[in-house]
């Protein structure tokens, strides 16, 4: 059974951090590209950030010099520090864990709420 649990979300104020965490069990977790999405209310979920098994990133823009993504392979963990928090980037962030190439899956965990206040 496959699972993705998310940690580390909660209330901040702008211009502070948070660190979140996901924990993945029933996958071979090295070779899975795993990333974070974030969804506000009243709009899609859009990709935050993502890292690859051979540890390359990608981010969004709105998150470039602010988050960063990491994985620990030993752990089963991905991570994400957000640094400077804005207001806009309050929403549910979710984790996900998807292999395109043969084992192919594709698996979110249930979110994690970060809010910013202003």
């Amino acid at each position: 059974q496959v699972q993705l649990v998310e940690s580390g979300g909660g209330l901040v104020q702008a211009g502070g951090s948070l660190r979140l965490s996901c924990a993945a069990s029933g996958i071979i977790f090295s070779i899975a590209a795993m990333g974070w999405y974030r969804q506000a209310p009243g709009k899609q979920r859009e990709l935050v950030a993502v890292i690859f098994r051979d540890g390359i990133t990608n981010y969004a823009d709105s998150v470039k010099g602010r988050f960063t993504i990491s994985r620990d392979n030993a752990k089963n963990t991905v991570y994400l520090q957000m640094n400077s928090l804005k207001p806009e980037d309050t929403a549910v962030y979710y984790c996900n864990a998807r292999r395109s190439s043969f084992p192919r899956y594709d698996y979110w965990g249930q979110g994690t709420q970060v809010t910013v206040s202003s």
